[in-house]
């Protein structure tokens, strides 16, 4: 309600450009609809970012930049980046939180045209600046991608004419990673072209952006149709749309598929972005897209092979989203390893089975396959929390090289390149 106030009195700010500097003592302030309201609140003069606030009983309102923000005052203590709060080197707290009373109010509260002043009873102190404030604040946030993403079908991916990054390029220069990385931060896929052919050289590839997260199939893996593992996928059967390891607590984050050897037809990689069709459905039914990410369901995978006995228990709901601002980030979708519904209630049953078939026949609009034929050299990596794999089913003897790695290093990896992840 304030945020709405406040920014109505935006523009007289900017015409009264009234700078206060002496000290303002802690007071609750209310305000009222009309202009004569405007002595309750306080500002500084800058013609190009006004920056107002208003002191309530435990929070600090502030309007700058056309953003209206509210800051808890234990938040404002805890967040101190002071000498003796913060450690620039380590970047981290050094402020004992619960040494921070729950009650505590500023003593003072002044701000130039960059800079935010907060004094505490005790004398101590903080500074924030204020475009830091937009950037780390909740309405900020809410503004803001976690990590930017390109939607894509059959037709948008294809116009896109994504570069794939030679093998030379992508071990041997930061330029070529860093594009491979760009791309495959705003598609969800990437390619590495002219790879030798073996599984030393797939590993070696893997290596260059994470360690390899090793599971219960171990570090690197070779796909058959051997059925050595208790999978469909070690068939020559067609698969489905699916992400992996959904079975896992924490579905593995990335994974890599290289076909060192196919003697034989078919087999051809399905490719879907599962963000796409999830956007789809959030736009034409948000009431289904809200069930399908705050109804937790269990994944299972059960293994009884020579030398390979595993119980596989993971649970989440089909969609994640981080709260603050709705942003997808992770999809759990594979119809072979579902367990038994039964986390959902009866009479919510139905609609969440109607929410899953929306789902599904977006997943599945032909508009929106992305088929690949993989051959010996050419490296598909694969975000697994956002796009779905399958293929279809082939002759002849196929062998895919391959492993999953950490999501946690992909991204310190992008990061430390200057991309946002």
């Amino acid at each position: 309600m304030w945020c709405r106030r406040l920014a109505g009195f935006y523009p007289v700010a900017k015409a009264l450009q009234t700078l206060v500097v002496r000290k303002q003592v802690l007071r609750p302030s209310i305000f009222h609809k009309n202009v004569t309201s405007v002595h309750r609140w306080f500002s500084t003069s800058p013609e190009i970012n006004v920056c107002s606030w208003v002191l309530h009983n435990d929070h600090l309102e502030i309007l700058y930049s056309g953003t209206c923000m509210r800051f808890n005052y234990v938040w404002l203590r805890d967040h101190c980046r002071s000498a003796s709060c913060f450690n620039a080197k380590t970047n981290q707290r050094s402020l004992d939180t619960a040494s921070v009373e729950l009650d505590i109010q500023p003593a003072q509260v002044r701000a130039d045209e960059t800079t935010l002043y907060l004094t505490w009873p005790d004398g101590h102190m903080t500074r924030y600046g204020l475009e830091w404030l937009v950037q780390n604040s909740y309405e900020g946030q809410k503004h803001q991608l976690i990590q930017p993403r390109i939607l894509w079908n059959e037709r948008i991916y294809k116009k896109a004419n994504v570069p794939s990054v030679s093998y030379s390029e992508f071990l041997e220069t930061n330029e070529g990673l860093r594009e491979f990385l760009q791309n495959f931060l705003l598609y969800g896929i990437a390619f590495v072209d002219d790879v030798p052919a073996t599984r030393e050289d797939t590993e070696k590839v893997a290596e260059r952006i994470s360690h390899i997260r090793e599971t219960i199939y171990g570090k690197m893996w070779d796909l058959t149709s051997d059925f050595s593992r208790g999978d469909t996928a070690y068939t020559k059967l067609a698969l489905d749309r699916h992400t992996d390891t959904t079975y896992f607590q924490e579905p593995c984050g990335m994974q890599l598929f290289h076909c060192v050897r196919h003697e034989g037809t078919g087999g051809r990689t399905l490719l879907v972005d599962g963000f796409y069709a999830a956007d789809q459905v959030r736009r034409q039914h948000p009431d289904e897209f809200e069930l399908l990410s705050n109804i937790p369901l269990k994944h299972e995978y059960i293994e009884n092979m020579a030398g390979s006995n595993n119980h596989m228990v993971g649970i989440g709901p089909v969609l994640n989203v981080y709260p603050w601002n709705k942003e997808l980030y992770m999809i759990r979708y594979n119809n072979y390893d579902r367990s038994v519904i039964s986390t959902v209630p009866y009479d919510v049953i139905q609609k969440w089975y109607n929410a899953h078939r929306k789902l599904t026949n977006e997943l599945r609009r032909p508009e929106n396959e992305l088929w690949v034929k993989l051959k010996p050299g050419k490296v598909l990596f694969v975000d697994n929390w956002r796009v779905l794999h399958g293929r279809e089913s082939f002759t002849g003897y196929r062998q895919i090289c391959g492993c999953y790695l950490t999501r946690d290093d992909v991204l310190n990896t992008s990061r430390l390149l200057g991309l946002k992840a």
